[in-house]
Parts: structure tokens; C-alpha cells; sequence
């Protein structure tokens, strides 16, 4: 009888998440070209703005407002421990993962430096932490959000990470992120982790998304040394080839189910903040990446719904490598170059300054009639 209402419950979430990507539109064309159009006519030479414009076209099409503005910022973190850290892939010892998940929460982490000093909210959930932790709460009385699925994952050098039904559930747990914070009045969302392993589990869903080796996409994480690195890499491989040599999910690249890929050789963090890119994209709140691991989850998202890319932005290009890779996949380039690889979403508050500053121009600027500028000049240099 439990296995029956066992199966029931899980092909009831697989039918939720399927209704939400099935809701997913992209974001507002029309409203994309009337913006792009105002651009044209404001006080500048043709795309001198760079990115600032396509950010704030961007922001339009996803609000339906010519005008967009960023009145509200909030940075979720997901937090989860995984079993892979066994191996010797981290040199962080395990327990940090819930110790900053407290420190976020008491506004002490460096994420959390950044977010009070650029005005953003911070939502910490716990999906998967493994160390018991004291739930403290942070100066608004909001402490860590209890989403635990497990505490921590399988170890994927020798077991899957997680059930399926696992996975779905994080996810499903990530969507009920994003949707709270449109209830919220939230118009920008960062995505952040925390988690000890989790650049190991997050170079083994990208390898096995896109079929690189495990060299090309894992990094030192906190900086391992050399030997530790090697070891890791090896981690890496083993891991995919253990659970997908015989083909299974899918062909070896686009095709493999990325639900499955996360149950194989994620970790419940990643499946969270996948869960949180689908249902801002289903909610219309534009999300907002941070690094390396918050990339591999955005491709997860987009694999699972291309609609979901429009709804997308990258703050800052991350020192881990494989980052480029996760970049390249999801057609998309970050905004700073600051070497950063700390994670946690520290990068968010800093790519919402950028965001905020398209917004501005594009609301405070002179057109070229109100600046008195005669743009007949610009028909020399088509």
C-alpha cells in the first residue's frame, strides 16, 4: 500500500511540474521591440549601451512594461550536503555548510555583506543540510526556511545522488521559492547555494548535459591543491561514467532527461535552484545567475523548458572553470569579470546594480529631441 500511494505521489508531482513548464510563454516580443525602438531614439550613438540595453529590453519583455524599474531584490540560497564529499573532493570540512547557512541568515556571510550593502533581501532554505545547525533568526525575525528533503545526498562515486521522486521534489520546492517571491512584489531574484561538494556534483551534471570530459569542466572549488584536484577530477568522471555508460537518460548530450541527470549526479541544492529558474520564468520574475553552480542549475531549466532562457540573466563570470562551458550551453556571457568563485550568490546583488542601472537609463535619459540634438547626422554612419 505505501509503495502504491508512494507511486501515486510521485506521478502527481511529475504531472505539477509538467502543468508548470507547460505555463511557461516567453517573454513579451512585442514589448521587447518597442524598447529596443526607444533606445534608437535616445541621445547616444547606435549601440553604444551594450549590454545595459539588451538587459533592459530584456526586463521589459519579461514585466510587459516599457518602463521596468527594480523596486524589490532578494537573493535565495539553496543549502545541501553532499554524499560525494567522501571522496576527498573538498578541502572545506562539511559542517561550514550549515554553519553559513547561519552566518547568512545573521548577515555576516560575504553574501550577505554584499546584499545589505546593495539593499537586496536574503531567503536561506534548507533542502538537504547535514549537520544539525541551531535555526536562528536574522534581524527581521526570518530564519533558515526548512525545505529538507534529506540530509545530504548519495555519494555519486558509488550510488545515484537521490531518488528521482527526490529530485522533483527539491525542484517542486524551488518553483514554491520563486512563486513566493512574486506574491512578494519581488522583481529581481538571485539564485545562490551553499553547499561543501557541490562544484564536484555540479561538473558531473554539466559533463553529462553536454558530454564534456570531466577535465574541461571541474575546477578547484575552494582552491584544492594539486593532488586533491587530480583526485577530483577523477571523481568526476567515475561518477558519469558510472551512471550513464549504458546510454541510459537519454544519448550522451541534449537528450538526457535533466530530472534524471540531477537524481543520478546532483545534489538536492542544484535541483532546488533548477526548480526556483522554472517557476521565476513561470511567474515572470527575471532571475538573476551567480556563478558556476547557479549556471549548471540555469541549463538544467533551460533543458527542461527553452522558454525558460528568456527569463535568464548572468551577474558575473566566474573564475570555476567549466563556467564558460555552462555559458556556452545556455548561449548566454555574464556581465563582470571580477575573478569572483565564492558562490553563495555574491555575485547577484552586484549584477543587480548593473540591471537597475539599464532601468535608470532607459527611464532618465534625453532623447535626442528633448537633449536638442540633431540626429540627421547619424545617416553618415549607416
Amino acid at each position: 500500500m505505501e509503495t502504491a500511494n508512494g507511486s501515486a505521489g510521485q506521478a502527481a508531482r511529475e504531472a505539477e511540474l509538467l502543468g508548470i513548464i507547460s505555463e511557461i510563454t516567453p517573454p513579451d516580443q512585442a514589448m521587447e521591440n518597442i524598447v529596443r525602438a526607444d533606445f534608437e531614439a535616445l541621445a547616444v550613438p547606435p549601440g553604444s549601451l551594450g549590454k545595459l540595453e539588451d538587459i533592459a529590453v530584456q526586463l521589459a519583455g519579461i514585466s510587459g512594461e516599457r518602463r521596468p524599474s527594480v523596486r524589490k531584490k532578494r537573493i535565495v540560497v539553496l543549502c545541501a550536503d553532499n554524499g560525494v564529499y567522501a571522496e576527498g573532493v573538498a578541502g572545506t570540512p562539511q559542517e561550514v555548510t550549515a554553519r553559513q547557512a547561519v552566518n547568512m541568515v545573521r548577515g555576516r556571510s560575504g553574501m550577505s555583506v554584499l546584499a545589505l550593502a546593495t539593499g537586496c533581501e536574503v531567503e536561506v532554505a534548507d533542502v538537504g543540510i547535514a549537520t544539525p545547525y541551531t535555526k536562528e533568526p536574522d534581524g527581521r525575525g526570518r530564519g533558515i526556511l526548512d525545505m529538507k528533503i534529506r540530509p545530504g545526498t548519495g555519494n555519486i562515486a558509488r550510488e545515484a545522488a537521490m531518488t528521482r521522486d527526490e529530485a522533483m521534489r527539491a525542484v517542486l520546492n524551488g518553483v514554491s521559492l520563486a512563486r513566493k517571491a512574486s506574491e512578494e512584489g519581488v522583481d529581481l531574484l538571485g539564485v545562490g547555494e551553499m553547499g561543501i561538494g557541490n562544484t564536484t556534483t555540479s561538473a558531473a551534471v554539466l559533463a553529462a548535459l553536454t558530454g564534456r570530459s570531466a577535465r574541461d569542466v571541474t575546477g578547484r572549488g575552494a582552491g584544492l591543491p594539486d593532488k586533491a584536484y587530480a583526485r577530483k577530477i577523477k571523481v568526476v568522471d567515475r561518477a558519469v561514467r558510472l551512471h550513464f555508460a549504458d546510454g541510459s537518460a537519454g544519448a550522451r548530450g541534449k537528450e538526457k532527461d535533466p530530472i534524471e541527470v540531477l537524481a543520478r549526479v546532483g545534489g538536492l541544492d542544484l535541483a532546488a535552484m533548477c526548480g526556483v529558474y522554472l517557476g521565476c520564468a513561470r511567474y515572470h520574475v527575471p532571475a538573476v545567475i551567480d556563478g558556476f553552480i547557479s549556471a549548471v542549475a540555469a541549463l538544467c531549466a533551460v533543458r527542461l523548458c527553452g522558454d525558460c532562457r528568456g527569463y535568464i540573466f548572468a551577474s558575473h563570470h566566474s573564475a570555476e572553470r567549466g563556467f564558460r562551458a555552462a555559458m556556452e550551453a545556455l548561449g548566454m556571457d555574464a556581465y563582470l569579470h571580477l575573478g569572483l568563485r565564492l558562490g553563495e550568490g555574491s555575485g547577484c546583488p552586484l549584477g543587480f546594480r548593473v540591471m537597475e542601472a539599464a532601468c535608470t537609463i532607459l527611464s532618465d535619459m534625453a532623447t535626442f529631441e528633448e537633449a536638442g540634438i540633431d540626429d540627421d547626422y547619424l545617416e553618415n554612419m549607416k
